[in-house]
C-alpha cells in the first residue's frame, strides 16, 4: 500500500512514522510535515530525525504548510515539550529537506501515481491536505482514502472542552476535508484512550535492546506525564500510530459509517467533530468512525515491528 504521512511530530507522530517505516506492507513515499504540536521548522526537523533514527533517510521529507489556512497557529509544547520530541536528546539530522512544498508534494504524487492507489495518513492538522485539495480538485477522485488521527465524541476534547487539538487548529482545514467525499477513516480520542502507555507495555519497548525502543520508551515516558495527570489514567493514549495500525491491521478495531460534520465558527465549540454516532440526523455518512480497538494486540504488533528497525 502506498501511503502519504502528513504529520507534525510530535513524540506519538514519531512512533507511528516508526510504526510504518518498519512495515514492509506499506511504502511511504514521502512524509510532509505541517505546523501543530511545534511550529513547522521543528516538525519538519523533527521528521528527518525519525527517519535517521529508522535507517531510512531514503525517505523524503517535505516542509508545508507554516500556519492554519484562516487562523493563528496553536502549538502543544505543554504536552510535547518544547523541541516536540523531548524526552531524549537528539542530535540534528544530517539529511536536507527534500526539494519543493509538501502540497506540491501531495499533489504531483497524486497525478502522478495510478488512480485510487495512494493513501493519505494526516497526524496533525488538516492544513497541507485542505490546501493541496483546494489548489487542485482534481486530486479528490485520485485519494483511495484519507485515514486521519483527530477528532472525538464521547470523549469530548483534549485542548477546549469541546474539541481534539489537531482539529481545533485549523477547523475550516478539517471541515473542506471532511466535506470532500473522500473515503474517510478517523481514529478520534474515543479510540485513542483505549491505547495506553501502561508500564508493562513501556517496559516492553524499552527491553528490545535496540536505539530504536530506548528512545521510543523515553519519549512514552515524556509523553505521559502531562495525560496521566490530566486524565487520572494508568497511561498516556498513544495517539498517532492507531492510524497506521488501522492499515495494517484492521481488524484490531471497531467503529461505524457515520456523518460527521466540524464546526468551525462557534468560540465556544471551534474544532468540534460533531459524530451522529447514533443516527438521529438524516444526514449520510461521510466517515468511519472508529470507537474502540484491541490495546493489547495494537501493543503487541508495534513492539514486534520496532524491533525490526
Amino acid at each position: 500500500m502506498k501511503i502519504i504521512i502528513d504529520t507534525d511530530p510530535g513524540q506519538d507522530d514519531a512512533v507511528a512514522i516508526l510504526l510504518a517505516l518498519a512495515s514492509p506492507e506499506l511504502n511511504v513515499l514521502g512524509i510532509t510535515a505541517v505546523a501543530g504540536n511545534v511550529p513547522l521548522d521543528l516538525t519538519a526537523r523533527n521528521a528527518r530525525i525519525v527517519c535517521e533514527l529508522a535507517g531510512r533517510k531514503d525517505v523524503p521529507v517535505f516542509a508545508g504548510c507554516e500556519r492554519p489556512l484562516t487562523r493563528d497557529l496553536v502549538t502543544a509544547e505543554h504536552v510535547h515539550g518544547k523541541t516536540g520530541l523531548d524526552g531524549v536528546e537528539l542530535r540534528d539530522p544530517k539529511m536536507p529537506l527534500a526539494d519543493g512544498h509538501a502540497v506540491d508534494f501531495i499533489v504531483d504524487t497524486l497525478c502522478r501515481e495510478p488512480p485510487g492507489s495512494v493513501t493519505l495518513c494526516p497526524l496533525g492538522p488538516l492544513t497541507n491536505i485542505a490546501t493541496a485539495l483546494r489548489r487542485a480538485p482534481d486530486i479528490t477522485s485520485r485519494i483511495a482514502r484519507i485515514v486521519l488521527m483527530g477528532g472525538a465524541y464521547f470523549e469530548v476534547g483534549n485542548i477546549t472542552p469541546a474539541a481534539e487539538f489537531n482539529i481545533y487548529v485549523d477547523p475550516e482545514a478539517a471541515k473542506a476535508v471532511f466535506a470532500a467525499g473522500i473515503p474517510l477513516t478517523v481514529v478520534p480520542l474515543d479510540c485513542t484512550h483505549k491505547a495506553l502507555t501502561t508500564r508493562a507495555r513501556n517496559d516492553a519497548i524499552r527491553g528490545l535492546g535496540n536505539r530504536v525502543g530506548d528512545v521510543v520508551a523515553a519519549w512514552t515516558g515524556f509523553f505521559e506525564r502531562f495525560d496521566k495527570e490530566k486524565y487520572g489514567s494508568e497511561g498516556a493514549p498513544l495517539h498517532d500510530p492507531l492510524v497506521i495500525a488501522w492499515l495494517l491491521r484492521p481488524d484490531l478495531f471497531t467503529g461505524r459509517e457515520i456523518n460527521v460534520e466540524i464546526e468551525a465558527d462557534s468560540d465556544l465549540t471551534r474544532g468540534m467533530t460533531v459524530a451522529d454516532w447514533w443516527g438521529v440526523t438524516d444526514r449520510e455518512p461521510n466517515a468511519l468512525f472508529l470507537g474502540d480497538v484491541d490495546a493489547d494486540g495494537f501493543f503487541a504488533m508495534l513492539t514486534e515491528r520496532l524491533a525490526r528497525l
